[in-house]
């Protein structure tokens, strides 16, 4: 049996310990050689811990961690630096508060070194540190991991307390820049780049990794990776499957790689094909934004590049949020106009998001829309109608009646096209023709359907609409059968009022 370090994050232990490693130490040498202030943002679990704790033992000179791999001959083993290796996720912030937690791990760091602090103020007590580390030991790398956690952790619930950590951090990061004569290497990793708001405006000299394409897989698993680390597990599990599951993530439109935990969580699992990495944390908040700003289909989304870093506690925006924490990636990247293209990654995430989104707008409790969709499937590809009517009743019954009254037609137009896209019926929305825009038009095996909805209107309106304005013309002569079906929903009985269908030929 071979061991994969699923959550493992401590380079040490995965070395010691007989787990697969997969070796990135040549981007670490790049890293290192190239400069010494830097940032990296990635999604959570996608191995930015592992990576500030392979540079920890690195500089702490434990060569015998490093046999084997690729900068084993390239690094001077006699020197060594002193490490202050902050990691956000694990001192405590929220049983101690901020402040407290990050006074308690400064202390701890100078006691492993015989050092005793005297200054009062964390930022002076930061500052105290690395002064004397570099006065008795040499020059101080320091590794901040998930620097931006204690803001991420309260951005769902509790914004005030979001800020109020945010000028704590402020505080204690601005340090950094004028004790560039003491330092080493700098390296801050987290999921968001705070560019709009307080705290990188004191750290203007960090350089941002976070895109482009040379460090574009220094976290993540190529496939050329997957070919030579994972040859054994490729001879047992489909290989299309895993790429089409867990691969896909891209920081330069061109590098692809697969999210760590959910390949690793795959091959321990035994090649079980669902969802390992969104589960370890579902976006509630996201999904709130995603209603509240009335989006529902993110794939092809274009944003500038500044769009992406335009990050602001007080006036959050979903598309940069969901980029930076990992929902949806570059696709294409126009680096002449600096503008970029996202979409969901892989199957996995786009799956998982839309059947969270589909149940929040169903406000769904007690049946999985999932179930529905997929029985809807079942009816379109046999052209059921009295079953479909009843389906898209079931998902309609659950919204709250004064959901009813107080929403409109965009609200369960959503909720029907992503009732579709769940299922992954080819289904598209607002698809443009030259007289107009089709609702919906939705492809099964022996069908083409052409979806027009109304609210308190009339299902004959609808279908007259499709017919006269040549919805379904360009699917005409593709050898299926084309169904035009006009739906009325009625907010006083809170169902579909009338469905009426008929088949448009050429």
């Amino acid at each position: 049996m071979r061991k994969y370090p699923v959550g493992i994050q401590d380079f040490s232990e995965v070395r010691t310990g007989g787990y697969l490693y997969v070796d990135k130490t040549h981007h670490i040498a790049s890293l290192i050689n190239q400069g010494k202030h830097y940032f990296l943002s990635r999604p959570r679990r996608f191995g930015k811990s592992l990576l500030i704790s392979t540079i920890e033992y690195l500089y702490r000179g434990r060569r015998a961690l490093f046999d084997g791999l690729y900068i084993t001959d390239k690094w001077d083993w006699t020197q060594t630096n002193p490490v202050i290796k902050i990691s956000f996720s694990n001192i405590g912030h929220k049983e101690k508060g901020l402040y407290k937690a990050i006074e308690d791990c400064l202390i701890d760091v100078a006691h492993k070194y015989g050092i005793v602090l005297q200054e009062s103020a964390n930022s002076s007590k930061f500052r105290e540190l690395i002064e004397r580390l570099s006065s008795q030991y040499g020059k101080v790398v320091v590794l901040i991991d998930e620097y931006d956690k204690p803001i991420i952790d309260f951005l769902e619930k509790d914004i005030p307390k979001a800020l109020e950590n945010r000028d704590i951090l402020k505080a204690f990061y601005s340090v950094l820049k004028d004790a560039d004569p003491f330092l080493q290497l700098v390296l801050l990793t987290g999921v968001s780049k705070f560019s709009k708001v307080s705290i990188f405006s004191d750290l203007n000299n960090l350089r941002d990794l976070t895109i482009g394409s040379q460090f574009s897989s220094i976290c993540g698993i190529t496939q050329t990776e997957l070919e030579t680390y994972f040859a054994p597990e490729l001879e047992i599990y489909d290989e299309q499957k895993i790429k089409k599951w867990y691969n896909g993530y891209t920081w330069d439109g061109q590098t692809s790689v697969y999210n760590p935990f959910s390949l690793l969580s795959f091959f321990v699992s035994n090649g079980q094909f669902t969802n390992y990495w969104f589960e370890t944390g579902t976006p509630y908040f996201l999904i709130e934004l995603s209603k509240n700003h009335e989006l529902y289909e993110f794939e092809d989304t274009l944003v500038s590049r500044s769009d992406l870093e335009a990050y602001d506690l007080e006036n959050l925006q979903l598309i940069p949020l969901m980029f930076q924490t990992g929902y949806l990636t570059i696709k294409q990247y126009k680096s002449d106009d600096d503008m970029l293209l996202l979409g969901y990654p892989n199957e996995e995430v786009r799956q998982s998001y839309i059947e969270r989104l589909t149940n929040a707008y169903a406000h769904n409790r007690f049946r999985s829309i999932k179930v529905l969709a997929f029985e809807m499937r079942d009816a379109l590809q046999i052209a059921n109608f009295s079953k479909v009517e009843s389906i898209f009743n079931t998902v309609f019954k659950s919204i709250p009646y004064e959901i009813w009254q107080r929403e409109n037609e965009h609200y369960y137009h959503a909720l029907v096209h992503l009732t579709f896209r769940l299922l992954g019926i080819y289904a598209e929305s607002q698809v443009q023709t030259a007289d107009g825009r089709a609702d919906a038009i939705v492809q099964v095996e022996k069908y083409v359907y052409a979806f027009e909805f109304k609210l308190d209107g009339s299902a004959s309106e609808a279908l007259l609409q499709i017919k006269e304005r040549g919805y379904l013309q360009p699917y005409l002569y593709q050898g299926k059968t084309c169904i035009g079906i006009g739906l009325n929903f009625s907010k006083q009985d809170k169902k579909i009022e009338k469905l009426q269908w008929e088949e448009i030929k050429a």
